[in-house]
Protein backbone atom coordinates (compact mmCIF):
# COMPACT_ATOMS: atom_id res chain seq x y z
CA UNK A 1 0.00 0.00 0.00
CA UNK A 2 1.52 3.39 -1.15
CA UNK A 3 1.23 6.27 1.39
CA UNK A 4 2.70 9.72 1.83
CA UNK A 5 3.25 11.58 5.04
CA UNK A 6 5.23 14.75 4.80
CA UNK A 7 6.59 14.80 1.74
CA UNK A 8 7.77 10.87 2.69
CA UNK A 9 6.14 8.89 -0.14
CA UNK A 10 6.49 4.99 1.20
CA UNK A 11 5.11 1.85 0.69
CA UNK A 12 3.46 -0.41 3.24
CA UNK A 13 3.46 -4.02 3.59
CA UNK A 14 2.16 -6.42 6.19
CA UNK A 15 4.03 -9.02 7.11
CA UNK A 16 4.55 -11.41 10.63
CA UNK A 17 6.54 -9.48 11.80
CA UNK A 18 6.89 -8.20 15.48
CA UNK A 19 8.47 -4.48 14.59
CA UNK A 20 8.66 -1.62 12.27
CA UNK A 21 10.91 -2.13 9.42
CA UNK A 22 12.56 0.80 7.38
CA UNK A 23 14.47 0.40 4.21
CA UNK A 24 15.82 2.26 1.92
CA UNK A 25 16.14 0.94 -1.68
CA UNK A 26 18.91 2.17 -4.24
CA UNK A 27 17.00 3.84 -6.26
CA UNK A 28 15.87 5.99 -2.86
CA UNK A 29 12.22 4.13 -2.72
CA UNK A 30 11.16 3.93 1.11
CA UNK A 31 9.52 0.83 2.17
CA UNK A 32 8.13 -0.13 5.58
CA UNK A 33 7.02 -4.00 6.68
CA UNK A 34 4.69 -3.88 9.53
CA UNK A 35 3.55 -6.42 12.26
CA UNK A 36 -0.27 -6.58 10.74
CA UNK A 37 -1.95 -5.04 13.63
CA UNK A 38 -0.18 -1.40 14.21
CA UNK A 39 -2.44 1.31 12.61
CA UNK A 40 -1.19 3.46 9.58
CA UNK A 41 -1.04 6.29 12.29
CA UNK A 42 1.38 4.65 14.29
CA UNK A 43 2.93 3.55 10.53
CA UNK A 44 3.48 7.30 9.57
CA UNK A 45 4.69 8.26 13.22
CA UNK A 46 7.52 6.17 12.81
CA UNK A 47 8.61 7.24 9.34
CA UNK A 48 8.42 10.89 10.23
CA UNK A 49 10.66 10.25 13.83
CA UNK A 50 13.31 8.39 10.98
CA UNK A 51 12.93 11.69 8.40
CA UNK A 52 16.50 12.32 8.55
CA UNK A 53 17.60 8.90 8.41
CA UNK A 54 15.76 8.70 5.45
CA UNK A 55 17.11 11.51 3.60
CA UNK A 56 20.69 10.62 4.93
CA UNK A 57 20.25 7.01 3.22
CA UNK A 58 18.93 8.26 -0.30
CA UNK A 59 22.28 11.01 -0.53
CA UNK A 60 24.33 7.86 0.00
CA UNK A 61 21.99 5.82 -2.47
CA UNK A 62 22.62 8.69 -4.84
CA UNK A 63 26.31 9.31 -4.27
CA UNK A 64 26.65 5.05 -5.02
CA UNK A 65 24.46 5.31 -8.55
CA UNK A 66 26.28 5.36 -11.18
CA UNK A 67 26.86 6.91 -14.12
CA UNK A 68 28.96 9.33 -11.81
CA UNK A 69 32.70 10.68 -12.09
CA UNK A 70 34.00 7.49 -11.46
CA UNK A 71 32.93 6.77 -15.02
CA UNK A 72 35.05 9.21 -16.58
CA UNK A 73 38.45 6.96 -14.65
CA UNK A 74 39.39 3.98 -16.19
CA UNK A 75 40.25 1.01 -13.56
CA UNK A 76 44.21 1.80 -14.35
CA UNK A 77 43.58 5.45 -13.60
CA UNK A 78 41.84 5.04 -10.34
CA UNK A 79 44.46 2.49 -9.81
CA UNK A 80 47.10 4.69 -9.92
CA UNK A 81 45.57 7.65 -7.87
CA UNK A 82 44.57 5.16 -5.17
CA UNK A 83 48.44 3.43 -5.33
CA UNK A 84 49.61 6.81 -4.51
CA UNK A 85 47.75 7.90 -1.41
CA UNK A 86 48.87 4.30 -0.28
CA UNK A 87 52.55 5.25 -0.90
CA UNK A 88 52.12 7.70 1.31
CA UNK A 89 51.26 6.13 3.97
CA UNK A 90 52.60 2.92 3.93
CA UNK A 91 55.64 4.12 5.72
CA UNK A 92 54.05 3.94 8.78
CA UNK A 93 53.28 0.43 8.46
CA UNK A 94 56.97 -0.42 6.80
CA UNK A 95 57.70 -1.64 10.41
CA UNK A 96 55.45 -4.20 10.74
CA UNK A 97 54.35 -5.18 6.80
CA UNK A 98 57.34 -6.35 5.23
CA UNK A 99 56.23 -4.95 1.73
CA UNK A 100 53.68 -2.77 0.70
CA UNK A 101 50.35 -4.18 -0.16
CA UNK A 102 49.54 -4.16 -3.99
CA UNK A 103 46.20 -1.93 -4.20
CA UNK A 104 43.50 -3.90 -6.66
CA UNK A 105 40.39 -1.60 -7.69
CA UNK A 106 37.01 -2.67 -8.22
CA UNK A 107 33.34 -1.71 -8.08
CA UNK A 108 31.60 -3.06 -4.99
CA UNK A 109 27.91 -2.41 -4.06
CA UNK A 110 28.23 -1.66 -0.10
CA UNK A 111 31.87 -1.82 0.67
CA UNK A 112 34.87 1.27 -0.02
CA UNK A 113 37.71 -1.50 0.87
CA UNK A 114 38.81 -4.87 1.53
CA UNK A 115 42.02 -5.75 3.46
CA UNK A 116 43.40 -9.57 2.41
CA UNK A 117 46.31 -9.35 4.84
CA UNK A 118 46.46 -13.37 4.30
CA UNK A 119 47.67 -12.48 0.30
CA UNK A 120 49.12 -9.05 1.25
CA UNK A 121 46.54 -6.76 -0.96
CA UNK A 122 44.01 -4.41 -0.71
CA UNK A 123 40.86 -4.06 -3.21
CA UNK A 124 39.00 -0.23 -3.17
CA UNK A 125 36.00 0.76 -4.72
CA UNK A 126 36.68 2.61 -7.80
CA UNK A 127 33.35 4.83 -6.54
CA UNK A 128 36.07 6.42 -3.78
CA UNK A 129 37.64 8.54 -6.80
CA UNK A 130 34.68 10.55 -6.60
CA UNK A 131 35.59 11.80 -3.25
CA UNK A 132 37.87 14.60 -1.93
CA UNK A 133 41.17 13.56 -1.39
CA UNK A 134 40.90 13.08 2.26
CA UNK A 135 37.69 10.82 2.22
CA UNK A 136 40.15 8.22 0.10
CA UNK A 137 42.98 8.55 2.33
CA UNK A 138 40.61 7.49 5.41
CA UNK A 139 39.79 4.71 3.09
CA UNK A 140 43.16 3.89 2.47
CA UNK A 141 44.43 4.08 6.19
CA UNK A 142 41.49 2.10 7.47
CA UNK A 143 42.45 -0.67 4.70
CA UNK A 144 46.34 -0.64 6.20
CA UNK A 145 45.26 -0.60 9.53
CA UNK A 146 43.35 -3.99 9.16
CA UNK A 147 46.87 -5.20 8.56
CA UNK A 148 47.32 -4.72 12.15
CA UNK A 149 43.70 -5.12 13.57
CA UNK A 150 41.36 -7.48 11.71
CA UNK A 151 38.26 -6.27 13.56
CA UNK A 152 37.14 -3.12 14.61
CA UNK A 153 37.49 -3.19 18.05
CA UNK A 154 39.66 -0.20 20.73
CA UNK A 155 42.73 -1.37 19.16
CA UNK A 156 41.47 -0.53 15.23
CA UNK A 157 40.25 3.37 16.45
CA UNK A 158 43.24 3.66 18.24
CA UNK A 159 45.34 3.22 15.76
CA UNK A 160 43.19 5.09 13.53
CA UNK A 161 43.33 8.38 15.80
CA UNK A 162 47.33 8.32 16.08
CA UNK A 163 47.88 8.66 12.52
CA UNK A 164 44.52 10.45 11.47
CA UNK A 165 43.42 11.95 14.31
CA UNK A 166 40.27 13.48 12.62
CA UNK A 167 39.44 10.12 11.15
CA UNK A 168 35.66 10.17 12.39
CA UNK A 169 35.22 13.48 9.81
CA UNK A 170 36.48 11.88 7.49
CA UNK A 171 34.28 8.46 7.62
CA UNK A 172 31.41 11.05 8.35
CA UNK A 173 32.22 12.66 5.02
CA UNK A 174 31.83 8.99 3.40
CA UNK A 175 28.91 8.09 5.11
CA UNK A 176 27.19 11.22 3.88
CA UNK A 177 27.79 11.11 0.34
CA UNK A 178 26.89 13.61 -1.91
CA UNK A 179 30.31 13.65 -4.10
CA UNK A 180 30.55 12.02 -7.05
Amino acid sequence: MERAVEGVCYTVTRKKVKNLNLRVTREGAVHVSAPRRVPLQEIDRFVLSHKEWISRARRRMAAQAGPGIDQLYTDEECLKIFASICSRWYPCFAAVLPQKPEIRVKEMRSRWGVCHPAKGYITLNRRLIGYPEPVIEYVVLHELVHFLHPDHQAGFHAEMAKWMPDYKERRAQLREGGYG
